[in-house]
């Protein structure tokens, strides 16, 4: 019995990375090759029956897993959002909700043909949007922020509201069987307001108590991330002892008021907590999705069939257009938002439970519960996966160019860089904090930003969406180690470059894990640059030819900077990059004054590419 929940356990974590490796890989949402995985290791393959492997221990380490995931979603929330997204968020948490309940209740009932008590519990289900399924489709699709506020703070404060109307709703429909109606209600609102109410006032109050803890020195460094996680399970479990899943209302309050008040080491905790909800998501979905029997695949039909288009094409979209009259969000916003819903693993979750319970408790349509929520779920999952990007780009609420280079520091040599880079078709932000630093790379033409990229503010104002590289190229070479270290977790190590110190190939030098790649050289140092353009030194886009040397090794001819494929991509070049042009492929050069070459592109779209035959400074 150990072996085979040992099996079971490995088995799955390791499929789930996969399948998170595989949708990276494909360029898909990582919930599609997931609900794949589990498709094939349950219902189809009949390799593995989760709910027999682990018995009564699955279901709470379910609402474990739940529980993080909400409360690392509430880490998302940032009230500085509601300035601009405000009025649209309420209208989507206080209007919405019963406007999906109501319609996706009708639906069940006079298109599933469900008696009235499953439809209103179907209907409870799928009022939640998964921030299971939001979180890694919104860092896919690059959204513009006021839309990716709408789906985020939907999901993540819908999902514990969702969870808690189900769970009560389906404790009505039991109790009502041993008990009278009035009864019941008392029993449920006194539990439930006693459960959510104690957690929500843990979930207010001990983030403040935490400030104060850390704030204070009176935690070590390596205890603070396992004091916020225990934290947020006990608020979870106080809850749930009351009543179920009212302790989700406390973990995801708990996320959101730590999140908001400025407490110390959240950064660590917030990449912590990202790697272990990819982790838990991927072994949740496989889970949930290899515990369903072929049975229940077999009890799908054409009334669950046209019961999920009508969730689908008419429930929702007509719910959040409804919802949002008058609300400050334009009619590509509501568009977006109205199709985009895609559910997750509490609706997962809670669907195996409510119906098995609801079917002992004498209902005999309950049977239907559980696949009517898994065909919505993975239409929802594929649909709405596939289609939210370019949805959002038709509708201009995403960006639809390829990622550019966010250069932190203006002078000389990154303008002329920008210049080079722009002509050839990458785009090109500066930053600096700065106004007179800037002046030169807005009179060439470049996008630039006058912002602290270490501050709170330059967190609000840098817009990723459009940058896949960052340069740091400051006087400071610790400044530029820092800047490449705030940005790598999220562009990735190898996407964050900073030029040479003074240290370079001596013992001195900061390590690899604490600084970007070295550009161009060991030698070419700010103060080196800045002495060769004082020179007249120039940068020059030239077409690689078959036939040429490889670029990478620098001479007296000049230096090779970066290659821009022929696709787009821009790859710097240098001793820790491992670049290696190819036909089609564009090179800049660094050359010294007197050596700068006159070049003329034979081909029309290095004309095209370049807007002239040389950029020189």
């Amino acid at each position: 019995m150990e072996d085979t929940i040992l099996l079971l356990v490995v088995g799955v974590a390791v499929a789930g990375v996969f399948g998170q490796w595989l949708g990276w890989k494909l360029q898909l949402p990582s919930i599609i090759p997931l609900l794949v995985i589990g498709a094939l290791l349950g219902p189809i393959g009949g390799i593995v029956r989760p709910s027999a492997a682990l018995g009564d221990v699955m279901r709470p380490a379910i609402g474990m897993a739940v529980a993080i995931i909400v409360f690392e979603g509430g880490l998302n929330l940032n009230l500085r959002e509601l300035r601009s997204a405000g009025s649209g968020i309420m209208r989507l948490v206080a209007v919405a909700l019963p406007l999906n309940w109501l319609l996706g209740t009708l639906a069940g009932h006079w298109v599933a043909g469900l008696s009235w008590p499953v439809a209103i519990l179907v209907g409870a289900i799928l009022v939640v949007t998964g921030p299971t399924v939001i979180m890694p489709l919104l860092r896919q699709a690059k959204l513009e922020p006021r839309a990716a506020a709408f789906l985020r703070w939907e999901a993540i404060v819908n999902d514990p509201i969702g969870a808690t109307l189900t769970l009560l709703v389906l404790s009505y429909l039991t109790l009502s069987t041993t008990m009278s109606g009035s009864a019941a209600i008392i029993h449920l609102a006194w539990h439930t307001l006693l459960g959510a109410g104690l957690a929500a006032a843990l979930g207010l109050a001990v983030p403040f108590g935490i400030r104060t803890l850390f704030a204070r020195d009176l935690a070590p460094e390596y205890l603070k991330t396992p004091i916020l996680l225990a934290s947020a399970l006990g608020i979870y479990a106080a809850g749930e002892a009351i009543q179920p899943e009212t302790g989700l209302v406390g973990a995801t309050l708990f996320g959101v008021v730590l999140a908001n008040i400025d407490v110390t080491g959240l950064q660590e905790l917030r990449r912590f907590k990202e790697s272990l909800t990819v982790f838990l998501v991927s072994g949740l979905f496989i889970l949930l999705t290899a515990n369903i029997d072929r049975g229940t695949v077999e009890m799908l039909s054409w009334p669950i069939a046209m019961t999920t288009l009508m969730i689908l094409f008419v429930v929702r979209p007509l719910a959040i257009w409804l919802a949002t009259i008058g609300a400050k969000a334009s009619w590509r916003e509501r568009l977006l938002v109205g199709w985009i819903g895609p559910r997750g693993v509490v609706a997962a979750a809670i669907a195996g439970v409510a119906g098995e319970r609801l079917a002992h408790a004498g209902y005999p349509d309950a049977r239907l519960v559980l696949p009517l929520v898994f065909a919505v779920i993975a239409s929802t999952v594929l649909l709405h996966g596939l289609s939210l990007a370019p949805l959002a780009r038709r509708l201009k609420l995403a960006s639809g160019g390829r990622g550019g280079l966010l250069i932190v520091g203006a002078s000389r040599w990154t303008v002329r860089l920008g210049e080079a880079l722009h002509g050839a078709g990458i785009p090109v932000v500066v930053v600096d904090r700065s106004a007179l630093a800037l002046k030169a790379a807005r009179l060439a033409g470049l996008k630039t930003l006058r912002v602290e990229v270490l501050s709170v503010i330059g967190e609000e104002v840098i817009d990723l969406r459009d940058v896949e590289q960052v340069l740091a190229a400051t006087p400071d070479d610790a400044y530029n180690a820092l800047v490449c270290t705030r940005f790598a977790p999220e562009l990735g190590r190898e996407r964050v470059h900073q030029l040479a110190t003074n240290e370079v190939a001596t013992r001195y030098e900061a390590s690899r894990e604490w600084r970007g790649k070295i550009v161009i050289g060991e030698k070419m140092t700010f103060e080196h640059l800045a002495d060769l353009m004082q020179a007249g030194a120039s940068l020059v886009v030239e077409p690689y030819m078959d036939g040429d040397k490889p670029p990478l090794p620098a001479t007296d001819d000049g230096w090779p900077v970066a290659v821009v494929r022929h696709s787009g991509e821009l790859a710097f070049l240098g001793a820790e990059h491992t670049a290696v042009p190819a036909k089609g492929d564009l090179i800049l050069r660094l050359y010294k004054a007197s050596l700068a070459p006159v070049t003329e592109p034979k081909r029309a779209r290095w004309r095209r590419l370049l807007k002239r035959d040389a950029i020189a400074a």
